[in-house]
């Protein structure tokens, strides 16, 4: 499991904020601008350091205020990626996915060519990253933080600098992640429909605290949450399994309990 206990002051905000997230699959971080979102996973990767508590994932310890551990960031083993792509302009794509690989410590769990094959990225290897749009920077820092080998990745509004269509492109390569790898995510966002369709878990902050923790599905369609889900963004969600689709009339027939 993933435990995170942390508490931090910084000026008039209080972060104090609790969250147990399972070991595979995506958490959705939500909340509005200035709820905390930023600080707390700063805190995960080591950029903040919490005046009190305890974040650990799996089995190692990234921080405990009272066993005196607090891992500096190069060790946590933690990828991000950041609402601009923040590459590298002066190397190709290809040199750009190599250069967290070639650091990575330890056995590489994920090779270059399999990144490159899930995220679709084969054809520009060689270009220089200036030439690319702006759906394929942020697959590239996908892969870039994919190959440094993390624990745990965190997606910071990944999203949120691209127009609707670059979104409507990166969305389904995020989704291949969460099945392909089984690795960790943190995905912060303040955009409810991304997170209904990516998460698994969902965490709601705010105003620096956790209100709610647990399955998508559940706090999705709890109508005492809709205040801070947003007017437009509260209703309620069906799990469903499609059961066939004509092509024809282009229509999906779903099927669910009840």
């Amino acid at each position: 499991m993933i435990e995170i206990r942390v508490r931090k002051v910084l000026g008039d905000f209080t972060l104090n904020a609790e969250i147990d997230a399972p070991p595979r699959g995506i958490t959705a971080l939500f909340g509005r601008s200035g709820s905390g979102k930023t600080s707390l996973v700063r805190a995960i990767a080591g950029a903040l350091k919490p005046d009190s508590g305890r974040i650990v994932v799996g089995d190692r310890v990234f921080f405990d205020s009272e066993r005196g551990i607090n891992l500096p960031i190069n060790r946590r083993g933690v990828g991000f990626v950041f609402q601009d792509a923040r590459l590298f302009p002066h190397l190709s794509v290809k040199n750009n996915l190599l250069y967290g690989y070639k650091r990575a410590a330890g056995q590489k769990k994920l090779e270059v060519a399999d990144v490159v094959e899930l995220l679709g990225i084969s054809g520009v290897l060689e270009r220089r990253t200036h030439a690319l749009s702006g759906g394929e920077k942020q697959r590239v820092a996908i892969g870039r933080a994919l190959l440094a080998q993390p624990e745990l990745l965190i997606m910071d509004e990944p999203l949120s600098s691209l127009d609707p269509a670059r979104k409507s492109e990166l969305l389904p390569y995020i989704e291949n992640l969460r099945n392909e790898f089984g690795l960790p995510i943190f995905y912060i966002s303040h955009a409810f429909n991304e997170v209904v369709r990516l998460a698994d878990q969902l965490a709601v902050i705010d105003a620096g605290k956790i209100v709610r923790c647990g399955p998508l599905i559940e706090l999705a369609a709890d109508p005492s949450l809709s205040t801070l889900f947003g007017r437009f963004e509260a209703g309620s969600v069906l799990d469903c399994t499609v059961l066939n689709h004509d092509d024809d009339v282009e229509l999906s027939t779903l099927t669910f309990p009840g």
